[in-house]
């Protein structure tokens, strides 16, 4: 009898809850907390702070710690694919910060494969499924943000497929990155995505890093560029863009990855002029709405760990108003690696007091939450901090409006909105202006179709495809690879013959970078049979370089020769008298000496997107004329790093054989290619360099004109650079800075003028008391082609 009252209240409570959750739903507002009222937070009328400030009022110490975690989506964390009843019985039944990558088909994750992740909209049907589960089933119904990665294009099967950072970078085009970030911010907000992590704002200072592929490239001003615009672009569709990764990342100990990947042996002025710069200036500029905080360490501490980095630095000093998001394990490595905590959950304190927002790792939630939950009731972590690092993470969500519209309102709008043709041209226009010429000896390139009737495409990229696709980017596109865009590209018109040669690296390797073995008989016959197959043709296209196994995240290399067996097969090739063309698919600079003094055509492609192949086809052929340039430098050894620009005056000059500190000729001077550089099919002039007003005071403004002339016969585009050299200064400051750049495309004698507007915080120095100072003085601008192609220079005077 008692069972029997006991199913009977069961079922009216279930029935009584069911018709609350039907009544939730109103106008112009919901019920959360489905107490039948338009509370603060519930009102869309309402400011966002009073509505945050309601709604933490009602949250429990469970409720506020389960805004602090993140929980992976399924394939990773989450075992189901739809909410399941037994997420009554999880830690998310109280809510949850975010989910990140839900239902997305990961490349290379098979357990992350899931049905839901395509037709488009149907994804976009279950996120809303997943978002109507905890706005339902939680007590006070808070929306879960749901993030993703975006660093290549939205990592969503079949989103738009952008090529590599790096290849992103060498465009120097900030139009085409803002409507990049447009695209990946469209797509995300069509399939129900709130929050993505792009941009990388990492300079890469060390070319033997393996994430030197993934990030703009070397110089501060660039990144920060090229970032501005990809946020911007991201936001302006009403999704969050969360940076990545804060701070002083990118120079680890010797460039090693992985675990190792700590102790960066950055000063402190260093550190905020070239690695925190770009930070800055997005914060400022572009006002993002999340930062994700890195796992190693700056001077002794963890950065994850520091109040220095995540309060001072971020929100006093850069006016941040987003959530702080850590890399996945940053945490726990404060005590698992940096030994700075004795556990889990003082590290859980140090981290969370210092800033951080929200926890992020590829477990499940529970373990952090419960820290966060303990430390609070032990006394060892205050109430009001707790408050404080929810009450930003709310502030999001009301900003993203998932307080006024959690749900995706049309859902069979992604069909039409996700990876359309427009964004599929936006990709290919990327992948061929990020194209690199490094060297055209007798103007071998462009390649004409009719003095051709043979034509050997080798090496072990040539028919390659799965460097096109990257962990952070979509998956389950066509690519076309270098093979099939040549093939396509001549049609009936010319034999195109096809040899491998050899793998990307050997068995031996990477031992064999550092003791060389002798070839193995089927590696000497793979390289013969190229040979053989270049006995006949016109010309020969070697595309060698690196796959997505030798470079990447974790990946980072002790040697930047080609790996493997590649220049061997590259020097047999040349020896049989034929014109080599070099294609070169890498994803950081490669010291390629031998090639340079040699070979007389080389087009560095980077790790480009799905239609990469197409692109490196027209390039060759003509139907594109490259016009990218280099955002690192290329050194000829390991043994110059570091070697990149900006750098401090006589840090990168030439060793002396006689004279003052002389003592002979022990170095390799230079570098192979410097930063900026990249040629063309065409020539342009410089002219006209003007400034205004030639003395000025410390806030004021200097317009910088120039004229720019294509003096060839065919259309082209240039990259003008300004850079700017400070005299004198209390101080050492660098040889130049880049301060300005504009990629113009001008038809055979078209001339164009262009306009630069130097503020003052692109004069400004941090001065000996560490204050952001524009000291008066005499400034060089220098206008060209690369930081070492200067065409014009022209000087200024800021008064005091």
């Amino acid at each position: 009898m008692i069972n029997k009252i006991l199913a009977i209240t069961l079922s009216l409570s279930t029935g009584i809850l069911f018709a609350q959750q039907k009544q939730i739903y109103h106008k112009s507002w919901t019920d959360f907390n489905k107490n039948g009222k338009m509370d603060v937070f519930e009102d869309p009328a309402q400011q966002t702070d009073k509505r945050v400030e309601d709604l933490l009022s009602q949250m429990t110490l469970a409720e506020k710690s389960c805004q602090m975690a993140t929980l992976y989506g399924y394939g990773r964390v989450l075992k189901d694919e739809m909410p399941a009843a037994g997420w009554k019985n999880e830690i998310w039944k109280d809510g949850i910060a975010n989910i990140d990558e839900e239902l997305n088909s990961l490349p290379y994750n098979k357990k992350a494969e899931s049905q839901y992740s395509f037709p488009f909209s149907k994804h976009a049907e279950a996120i809303n499924t997943v978002q109507k589960w905890f706005v339902e089933e939680t007590r006070l119904g808070i929306p879960v943000d749901f993030t993703n990665e975006g660093i290549h294009g939205l990592c969503h099967d079949r989103a738009t497929p952008l090529p590599s950072p790096i290849s992103i970078g060498s465009t120097w085009n900030k139009n085409l990155v803002r409507q990049a970030g447009e695209t990946v911010g469209r797509e995300a907000k069509a399939l129900g995505y709130t929050n993505i992590y792009v941009p990388i704002l990492d300079p890469a200072r060390d070319p033997r890093w393996g994430r030197v592929v993934e990030c703009y490239g070397e110089d501060p001003f660039l990144v920060a560029e090229m970032g501005k615009q990809m946020t911007l672009g991201v936001q302006s569709q009403g999704v969050a863009s969360t940076l990545k990764h804060f701070a002083v990342y990118s120079v680890p100990k010797g460039g090693r990855d992985g675990n190792a990947r700590t102790d960066p042996h950055v000063a402190p002025r260093e550190m905020h002029q070239l690695f925190l710069y770009p930070f800055k200036r997005v914060i400022k500029e572009a006002h993002p709405l999340g930062v994700m905080s890195s796992y190693n360490d700056w001077d002794g501490v963890p950065v994850t760990g520091s109040h220095y980095f995540l309060t001072q630095l971020l929100r006093e000093n850069y006016g941040f108003k987003g959530y702080v998001v850590s890399d996945s394990r940053a945490v726990e490595y404060i005590y698992e690696k940096h030994h700075v905590a004795a556990d889990f959950k003082d590290a859980t304190r140090q981290a969370v007091e210092a800033g951080l927002n929200v926890w992020t790792n590829f477990d499940p939630p529970a373990a952090y939450i419960n820290n966060i939950r303990e430390l609070v009731s032990e006394g060892k972590l205050s109430a009001s901090t707790v408050d404080d690092r929810v009450r930003d993470v709310l502030r999001v969500k009301f900003i993203l409006g998932l307080f006024d519209h959690p749900y995706v309102i049309d859902t069979k709008q992604a069909d039409k909105t996700v990876h359309t043709a427009k964004d599929e041209a936006m990709s290919l226009q990327l992948n061929r202006e990020s194209l690199v010429l490094l060297k055209n000896q007798g103007n071998l390139l462009p390649l004409e179709k009719k003095g051709i009737k043979n034509i050997l495409v080798t090496g072990p990229l040539a028919a390659a495809e799965n460097y096109a696709v990257s962990r952070y980017g979509p998956a389950n596109n066509p690519v076309t690879s270098v093979l099939k865009g040549i093939k396509t590209m001549v049609g009936n018109t010319v034999n195109v013959l096809y040899e491998k040669g050899c793998d990307v690296v050997d068995p031996g390797w990477p031992g064999t970078e550092i003791i060389d073995q002798p070839l193995s008989a089927a590696e000497q016959q793979g390289i013969d049979k190229a040979v053989a197959q270049a006995k006949d043709v016109d010309v020969i296209v070697a595309v060698l370089g690196e796959d997505e196994k030798t470079v990447g995240e974790s990946l980072s290399r002790t040697s930047l020769d080609l790996p493997g067996r590649q220049q061997r097969l590259l020097e047999a090739l040349y020896a049989t008298g034929k014109p080599v063309v070099l294609v070169l698919i890498n994803g950081q600079p490669l010291t390629i000496n031998w090639a340079d003094k040699y070979v007389p055509a080389i087009l560095e492609a980077w790790f480009p997107g799905h239609t990469g192949g197409q692109a490196i086809a027209e390039a060759l052929f003509g139907a594109y004329n490259p016009g990218g340039k280099l955002t690192m430098t290329f050194p000829k050894t390991t043994g110059q790093i570091e070697f990149n620009f900006p750098f401090k005056p006589g840090s990168h000059a030439d060793q002396p054989s006689s004279g003052p500190n002389g003592s002979g000729n022990t170095s390799v001077n230079g570098a192979l290619y410097p930063f900026g550089y990249g040629l063309s099919y065409t020539t342009f002039s410089y002219s006209n360099l003007e400034i205004t007003p030639q003395q000025q005071y410390a806030q004021g403004n200097i317009k910088v004109t120039v004229d720019l002339t294509n003096t060839g016969k065919i259309k082209g585009d240039e990259v003008v650079q300004l850079y700017l050299k400070d005299i004198l200064s209390s101080v050492i400051g660098y040889e130049s800075v880049l301060r300005g750049f504009e990629r113009v495309t001008l038809n055979p004698g078209e001339t164009k003028k262009l306009v630069f507007n130097l503020k003052p915080d692109d004069l400004a120095i941090l001065d000996k008391n560490m204050n952001w100072t524009v000291e008066p003085g005499r400034f060089e601008v220098r206008i060209g082609s690369s930081s070492e192609d200067i065409r014009l220079k022209k000087e200024f005077d800021i008064k005091d």
